[in-house]
């Protein structure tokens, strides 16, 4: 198909939407405000020579399912997907930490008496793993392309993760396992639909596992562009978007912003039914990022934790959702939940020899920029690895207002692009039949305020590029479509 296409931003679904354009054969320009392409999937030395840090995602459990990414073959680029010996674990004050294996058998043998319960809550979205995907990488109101798949997953889904987990599990172990994994979606324990990211997230591990991108994450925009260029498209680098005026004429342009952005672009005439839509959206708990160069390995008080590429620090069920509700009221939690990033458990470029860099943040209220919450992270980090303080070599702090300085779409520190909550978790972002067209012709929105929402993982970016093509081309069957 020929034609012209302009992206606005290029993080991961800002890249996605361009490749999947280019490869059908229009010119697509892909304009960022930043020196460097990525959004919030880049990666720096800010902890010094020698060191790679994640600036924001780290670890990529839909990035190695992601059909886009698999589909477009980014290996041939240079990606190269890292597994660690553990996917994640889960440490507790007493007793074992829960450990999440790529093995669903070991991960149940770990579980002990309830590792029955574990193997039946994700044996069937493992089994069924590359269909679920597809069916909760998009839009969730259309007609399933995998009804059995979305069905099997759709039983598990609706209910609150701390109901779930109590009503399934007897162990602590496996309580705080499966939590740590469902408040992915940054909410309560005790919120409607938390279920689906603990199923969803525990089932990954199984099925396609927990990675890091070998180099780090900008290793991902780096084959994105890579595969962009193969087919005649551009980056533009330090290339700020402020009216569409900048990008026109081009057939369609995709906006790779939440809608806070959008309503600041000038050139854009949007149905005050959207618009309003776009007024009203909420952004959700922020995330308070801290990045440490440690002088040798975490002192974790359970060795086996070292090895997992993913550590929930949070304590027990009831702990998690109790400072999930804190955070969420406005309240710096005394114990925030903690995720904590081990790379160099599968990635050892990541640090000089004998050094380990560290990736954590806390969820804190929105906005809270309060220097009280890195110490929180420290002291979690303490609680169950005592004298991890005395291996610190370099050590960044970048609260939320640093975070939507460094990346305009981390609003107040929300990383999902969006609260995850109410309509929210349905219709992003607005009730509407097609999730992408803003009603402006030929005008699409494909950021994380769009259905999948947040990961890297490009489905967004597909999906509204998929959306632009069809109308497109149904725009030039009919001239006077408008």
């Amino acid at each position: 198909m020929q034609g012209t296409a302009a992206v606005v931003g290029s993080g991961p679904n800002g890249l996605g939407a361009a490749v999947v354009l280019a490869r059908a054969g229009l010119d697509v320009t892909v304009h960022e405000a930043a020196a460097t392409a990525g959004g919030a999937a880049r990666s720096a030395a800010v902890l010094g020579p020698g060191t790679v840090t994640d600036l924001g995602s780290a670890v990529h459990p839909f990035g190695a399912a992601s059909p886009l990414f698999t589909a477009l073959g980014l290996h041939r680029h240079g990606l190269e997907w890292l597994h660690p010996p553990i996917a994640a674990a889960h440490p507790l004050d007493d007793g074992p930490p829960g450990l999440l294996h790529r093995s669903l058998e070991r991960t149940a043998e770990g579980l002990g008496r309830d590792g029955a319960a574990w193997t039946a809550l994700h044996r069937g979205v493992v089994d069924r793993w590359e269909d679920t995907v597809e069916a909760v990488l998009g839009p969730l109101v259309r007609a399933p392309a995998h009804p059995l798949a979305l069905a099997s997953f759709g039983l598990r889904a609706p209910w609150p993760a701390a109901a779930t987990a109590r009503a399934l599990f007897r162990t602590e172990q496996a309580r705080g396992l499966f939590a740590g994994s469902a408040v992915h979606a940054v909410l309560p324990a005790r919120h409607v639909l938390t279920s689906a990211f603990g199923t969803l997230f525990g089932a990954a591990a199984h099925a396609t596992g927990w990675p890091v991108a070998r180099g780090g994450s900008q290793a991902i925009v780096d084959a994105l562009v890579a595969d962009l260029e193969e087919h005649g498209g551009r980056v533009l680098l330090g290339s700020p978007v402020t009216d569409l005026a900048q990008v026109r004429p081009a057939d369609v342009v995709l906006l790779d912003l939440t809608p806070r952005q959008v309503l600041r672009l000038g050139g854009l005439e949007l149905p005050p039914r959207y618009r309003r839509a776009l007024a009203r959206w909420r952004y959700g708990t922020a995330s308070y990022k801290v990045d440490l160069l440690l002088d040798g390995p975490v002192p974790w008080r359970d060795p086996r934790i070292a090895r997992a590429g993913t550590v929930h620090v949070g304590g027990t069920l009831a702990e998690i959702d109790a400072a999930e509700t804190e955070a969420r009221a406005g309240r710096l939690p005394e114990r925030p939940f903690v995720l904590v990033a081990q790379q160099g458990a599968a990635d050892r470029s990541r640090a000089p020899e004998g050094q380990e860099v560290l990736w954590a943040y806390a969820h804190v209220p929105h906005g809270c920029d309060d220097p009280a919450a890195g110490e929180r992270v420290l002291d979690q980090l303490e609680r169950f690895a005592p004298g991890v303080r005395d291996r610190i070599v370099a050590r960044v702090d970048t609260p939320p207002g640093r975070l939507e300085a460094w990346n305009a779409n981390l609003v107040g520190g929300d990383i999902g692009g969006g609260a995850l909550d109410g309509l929210q978790q349905v219709f992003r972002p607005a009730v509407q039949p097609d999730p992408y067209a803003t009603g402006a012709p030929g005008v699409y929105l494909c950021s994380s305020s769009t259905p999948p929402g947040g990961g890297v993982h490009g489905m967004a970016g597909c999906h509204a590029a998929r959306s632009a093509l069809r109308d497109l081309a149904w725009r030039r069957r009919s001239p006077g479509a408008g």
